[in-house]
């Protein structure tokens, strides 16, 4: 699969990830998150059928995810301190730089930060970050500093944002 410019999949801490082959600069686009449109209840069959598809799927509206099979994005590792975000505009999922990225790094995102209040999904974590949260939750659980930051950089949708407030 050809990936986008300036980005690898390459073994990482857990498993594959997304992997910088330049340095991206704090607010730089990374890539468009591509996949297909499903509902909630595709994803729910790809958890009976397949997990790791299931969990790949990012939420892209209240009543539609994205199911990024195929695609880079499949391989968009979480991490309780990242240097990316999920950023929507429009009908896209843009992948953007929260903090200075170099070449050779993982690329990652908090994937609380695409979990609304009525989403059950939570994920053990094994981020290695020094502030892990050990378990991932919905963007409500996040410690409040966090959630402020997050604010401040525009990297929790607002149909997620709206939920929580």
């Amino acid at each position: 699969m050809p990936y986008p410019k300036g980005l690898t999949v390459r073994p990482v801490r857990n498993g594959h990830g997304i992997v910088a082959l330049k340095n991206f600069k704090a607010g730089a686009f990374i890539c468009e998150i591509k996949g297909q449109i499903v509902t909630p209840q595709t994803v729910w069959r790809y958890w009976e059928t397949d997990p790791r598809r299931g969990a790949n799927c990012f939420r892209s509206s209240p009543e539609r995810y994205l199911d990024p099979e195929g695609e880079i994005g499949a391989y968009a590792n979480h991490s309780c301190n990242p240097n990316a975000g999920i950023v929507k505009q429009g009908r896209k999922l843009l992948l953007k730089a929260i903090t200075p990225i170099a070449r050779g790094d993982e690329v990652t995102h908090d994937y609380s930060t695409l979990l609304g209040t009525d989403d059950v999904w939570r994920m053990c974590c094994n981020c290695g970050a020094a502030n892990c949260r050990r378990v991932v939750k919905t963007a409500a659980a996040l410690p409040a500093a966090a959630l402020a930051r997050y604010r401040k950089l525009r990297v929790i949708p607002a149909f997620i944002d709206v939920m929580l407030r």
